[in-house]
């Protein structure tokens, strides 16, 4: 099965569940793309305590799952967070790599 998992939170909880989802996903040998979207590209920089952003997304990158960040919304946040294309550390995608990815996907998750 292939996963588009859509996250547009910049919410720790929130974030950390949809990567735990798309973990759980690999772990069941399907097919999972996550694109950031929105207040989604600030990922990297929400972890906490409680909710360990980073340690899902790097578990995420190892079981060889693809992220995707928006340009734009990377653009956008520039001024706030510098280099936040090169934090992210993966794929700068636009609105039409979002749609291959809908457009391939078997199911279909927004958080």
């Amino acid at each position: 099965m292939n996963y588009a998992v859509i996250i547009s939170s910049n919410e720790a909880e929130t974030v950390w569940n949809a990567f735990r989802f798309a973990n759980t996903c690999l772990a069941y040998g399907n097919k999972v793309t996550v694109f950031l979207l929105g207040k989604g590209v600030e990922a990297l920089t929400i972890s906490t305590l409680s909710f360990d952003v980073v340690e899902q997304i790097d578990l995420f990158r190892d079981s060889e799952g693809k992220m995707i960040g928006c340009g734009v919304c990377c653009e956008i946040r520039e001024d706030e967070i510098p280099n936040i294309k090169e934090s992210l550390n993966c794929e700068i995608g636009s609105m039409q790599q979002l749609y291959q990815v809908v457009d391939e996907a078997d199911k279909i998750l927004n958080f």
